[in-house]
């Protein structure tokens, strides 16, 4: 995926211009791969991560370094919480007629690439939200949000 190395470039451009100066090494992107393990949130960081099936963004999300469970468990379980990628998923039609389902979990494990973009807990908040939104603007995830937040 091209994209994914113009990332790190364009996340570090739109940080300077917001006015952040942070150093690059503090930014850690990590193409897990197609398909992935799950991996463990490293202590004292906070994540981005992004989910692709062939070249298309299906879900984009962020976690505060205390949320171990949103970023490895809780987006391959519909059950785990209110907003998650195999809900999404299950809820489409399309997907659940072009695609076999046995476990939905494992599913999003052998289909999907995983971008885990790492940030230092000592970062502050805003650079996380900041990067969440720079790229839900980037990729325009197909999965992102409600339907009753769209104008």
């Amino acid at each position: 995926m091209k994209q994914v190395e113009k990332i790190k470039t364009n996340l570090m451009k739109a940080l300077n211009l917001a006015g952040e100066e942070i150093e690059s090494n503090h930014i850690e992107i990590i193409d897990v791969g197609c398909p992935h393990k799950i991996q463990s949130l490293p202590n004292g960081k906070m994540a981005i991560y992004a989910f692709f099936h062939k070249d298309e963004c299906l879900k984009i999300g962020k976690v505060g370094s205390n949320s171990n469970a949103r970023y490895n468990y809780q987006h391959y379980n519909p059950e785990s919480s209110k907003s998650n990628l195999a809900k999404s998923l299950l809820s489409d039609n399309y997907f659940i007629k072009n695609n076999s389902f046995d476990n939905i979990g494992s599913w999003i494990k052998e289909n999907t690439q995983r971008i885990n973009i790492i940030i230092p807990k000592s970062v502050n908040i805003f650079v996380l939200n900041f990067c969440e939104a720079f790229l839900q603007l980037y990729f325009k995830p197909k999965y992102e949000g409600f339907k009753s937040q769209e104008g």
